[in-house]
């Protein structure tokens, strides 16, 4: 074994990249997804394989939380926080003695025990690269959602595999990248899916109170695991029902005041009002941050760069959340955010209010939870890790997201001209009032201000002639640009990520097949129930 590179540093983020057959350009990948983590580095060769890691020390500060780590000659690295790691560890507790605090060192002696099934006995968001010494082979696997990002690609001198949190850190060296499938592990060459939160055989049974005492107290959980850190904590808050949520949770659990971040254009910030509201309700230490038009056009490429996508909905919304990270960053020590994300796909959107009848609700839904690590679940892992901090999401937590699935969509479906009825009224009288707790939903990138996509798309306007955009489009056959702002995004993209369309399978839209959202743009503005909200 021969480590041939650590060095210290200030912030930090996780990040990884594996390569079953070393070569010298592989060590150089490293440094491209380093804003994942800058605080520690380490490369590792061992037995023509290489471990490479940037670490992220939320759990566990010291040295003894370094990885990759080893055990009974396997090695692993990992990007994962494991929320029942100390229940991990008082059942290996007798068979393993623990070097120091770190959650993922609860790995690898899971592994010797239980081998494959492992991956779903985690209640965790991971990425997990392993070599078994058994085997002489290496072992990957993702978290149920894709929480945390993990592609894989074939080296194109050795053909051997290839990991990487990002895309950018094997592209130059890899044939092709492609999305690590959620809820699989890699074995033996296959893809094996181990987990399927979205395979319901029937609906809960459980009766209305029941129900929204469930909600309630899973949701509770699922914050309240989130704020086990030794990094500073920090919380994004835009106002809406799902982030205000979050804080008053973990408000009222912490006991002390937390801190809150919210964005706005300094011309027309919806959300800033709306979050300054939630914030003197909890009394957090709250600061607003506002940006500019130029702030928007000169951060476009460097954003595409961290999102490593060409989607619209993503793009858009990733500004704000891109541009607040980049101040929280800057401006103090938090290395941790939690944020309201995933919640719309479990409780549904402003167009799922268009969903013709119960059975359409729940299929797109499905649908829409498949996808997440291509749209919001990777806006926000990416928006934040480019900026060295660690995105949690609450409304992704297993237990819950396997409970809310299982709720007859009857139900779930927006017949109380409230959206997410049922969150709403689970929460009544415990946490926020109600003037915020029935708010009507603005989308995030509208929110942040209406003038922000009104940029963006002049800008493209003025990018492109006519002629030019009938021209360029013709060039693309895979996903197709359909409007001169689509197709500056896919320039944009295809300079940093050639012939790379694939990590998309298209733009997130809302279901045109249905009756009132056959619209030609993603933005809840252009549909007939936006709300007051987002005025």
């Amino acid at each position: 074994m021969a480590v041939f590179l650590y060095k210290k540093g200030e912030i930090t983020m996780c990040g990884i990249i594996v390569a079953e057959k070393e070569t010298k350009e592989i060590a150089s990948q490293l440094d491209k997804i380093l804003k994942r983590g800058p605080d520690d580095q380490r490369l590792i060769s061992q037995n023509g394989r290489l471990f490479m890691f940037n670490r992220l020390a939320i759990m566990g500060l010291n040295e003894s939380g370094m990885q990759p780590f080893t055990h009974n000659h396997n090695m692993l690295v990992s990007n994962a926080e494991i929320y029942n790691y100390k229940q991990i560890k008082q059942e290996l507790k007798d068979t393993y003695t623990f070097k120091g605090d770190s959650d993922c060192e609860v790995l690898l002696p899971l592994y010797d025990i239980y081998g494959l099934d492992m991956f779903k006995m985690l209640d965790a968001e991971f990425a997990i690269v392993l070599h078994d010494s058994k085997i002489d082979g290496l072992i990957a696997g993702r978290d149920p959602i894709g929480i945390r990002p993990l592609f894989y690609g074939y080296d194109k001198k050795t053909k051997g595999i290839l990991f990487s949190s990002e895309v950018k850190g094997i592209i130059d060296i890899a044939e092709k990248v492609s999305p690590f499938p959620p809820g699989h592990y890699y074995y033996n060459g296959q893809f094996v899916k181990y987990t399927d939160l979205l395979d319901i055989e029937a609906y809960s049974k459980d009766e209305l109170p029941e129900t929204l005492d469930s909600i309630r107290t899973k949701l509770e959980d699922g914050v309240i695991k989130r704020l086990d850190s030794d990094a500073p904590l920090g919380f994004l808050l835009s106002g809406g029902l799902d982030s205000s949520l979050v804080c008053s949770i973990a408000s009222k659990h912490l006991n002390k005041t937390i801190r809150t971040f919210s964005i706005g254009m300094i011309s027309d910030p919806i959300d800033l009002k709306y979050a300054k509201v939630v914030s003197d309700y909890l009394k957090t230490d709250h600061t607003e941050v506002f940006i500019t038009q130029k702030d928007i056009i000169d951060n476009l490429d460097p954003l595409i760069y961290a999102l490593e996508t060409f989607d619209i909905t993503t793009i858009r919304a990733g500004m704000g959340m891109y541009l607040l990270a980049k101040y929280i960053r800057e401006h103090t020590d938090i290395k941790v955010l939690l944020t309201g994300e995933v919640s719309d796909e479990l409780f549904g959107y402003k167009y799922t209010d268009f969903a013709p009848d119960c059975e359409s609700f729940q299929k797109e839904s499905v649908k829409r939870i498949h996808e997440l690590h291509m749209y919001d679940v990777l806006r926000a892992d990416r928006c934040l890790a480019s900026n060295s901090l660690e995105a949690r999401v609450p409304f992704g937590d297993i237990s819950l997201m396997r409970y809310i699935m299982r709720i007859n969509p009857k139900i779930k479906m927006n017949t109380y001209n409230m959206g997410k009825y049922l969150l709403r009224k689970a929460f009544e009288g415990t946490y926020l009032p109600d003037s915020i707790l029935y708010r009507d939903k603005a989308a995030f990138s509208d929110a942040v201000g209406h003038s922000l996509v009104d940029y963006l798309k002049a800008y493209a306007e003025e990018t492109y002639s006519d002629e030019d955009y009938k021209q360029k489009i013709e060039t693309y056959h895979l996903v197709k640009p359909f409007t001169k702002e689509s197709l500056l995004y896919m320039e944009i993209f295809q300079k940093h990520f050639p012939n790379h369309e694939h990590l998309v399978i298209d733009y997130w839209m809302p279901n045109k097949t249905w009756e009132g959202c056959n619209v030609d743009d993603p933005s809840a503005r252009v549909l007939s129930n936006y709300g007051a909200s987002g005025k």
